[in-house]
């Protein structure tokens, strides 16, 4: 049976664990076998949405590490609940939602968490996608050797300021050098009409990295109309997300081509050739 994907998920196949790196503790939600690939949530927090994709890449032949970064695990709050989850995510130490040139100190926390999860799981390395709030997170792990796979769908901060980058100078030029020296690269997706993750944000990864940065931009046209989850209804009034709320899961979709390319590169990065 499809799952209702405007209902709460139980997450109940996924296990629980708390973690504690760099003294602070955060609860994951772990499924799957093979290399790991971390899934960070988008606001307003690990929806039925974005489980369902998390679902995807444990069944592409991945062990999933999906942290609670904010909100309530699982639900499919009000506008009102989510609307106050984003404002408490702005204002929080953690993230840096305003200016650029700055890198959230969580990366610090989720660098850690790769770092752990390619210990447990082996294989060359691990993978991560970040999605909207935590786009961008993908990158700054880069400065963790056993990271090879970044994907970022709709990076969206700074919010303030849509041609800067969410992440320090220095950072970004170590990041830029690894890609060339290891000859890796960054997949990245967004839709035209975005007005979170807007056509300046790709033109600025691209002047920093070059070719090794590979975005994606898909047309308006190829979002799903709904219906959509409160939040959505209420403050995301263009196309947003790629592989979540904005995804029309039906073949020969352009957002489900998106998937599939981001499965394959996990698959690429991270499974034994042959």
């Amino acid at each position: 049976m499809t799952q209702d994907l405007l209902q709460p998920d139980d997450l109940g196949d996924f296990e629980g664990r708390d973690i504690t790196l760099l003294g602070v503790t955060r609860k994951l939600h772990v499924g799957g076998r093979g290399p790991a690939v971390i899934v960070m949530t988008e606001m307003p927090g690990i929806s039925p949405h974005v489980a369902r994709f998390a679902r995807w890449v444990r069944e592409a032949g991945f062990t999933v590490y999906m942290p609670s970064l904010f909100g309530l695990d699982g639900a499919v709050p009000s506008a009102e609940e989510a609307a106050g989850v984003f404002r408490r995510a702005c204002m929080s130490a953690e993230f840096r939602a305003f200016g650029g040139g700055v890198s959230s100190p969580i990366t610090d926390w989720l660098r850690e968490l790769a770092k752990l999860a390619h210990g447990e799981c082996g294989g060359p390395g691990a993978g991560a996608i970040g999605m909207c709030f935590t786009g961008n997170f993908a990158l700054s792990m880069m400065l963790e050797p056993s990271m090879l796979a970044p994907v970022l769908s709709q990076p969206s901060l700074p919010l303030d300021q849509p041609g800067e980058l969410e992440i320090s100078g220095d950072e970004l030029a170590a990041v830029a050098e690894r890609l060339r020296r290891e000859d890796l690269t960054v997949l990245a997706y967004r839709f035209e009409g975005d007005a979170f993750c807007r056509a300046e944000r790709f033109a600025a990864y691209a002047r920093a990295l070059g070719d090794r940065f590979q975005g994606r931009v898909l047309p308006d046209a190829a979002a799903n109309p709904g219906p959509k989850p409160p939040f959505f209804e209420s403050y995301v009034t263009t196309p947003h997300s790629v592989v979540t709320v904005h995804l029309i899961d039906e073949a020969g979709q352009p957002t489900m081509a998106a998937r599939d390319e981001i499965l394959d590169f996990f698959r690429m990065r991270l499974l034994p050739r042959g």
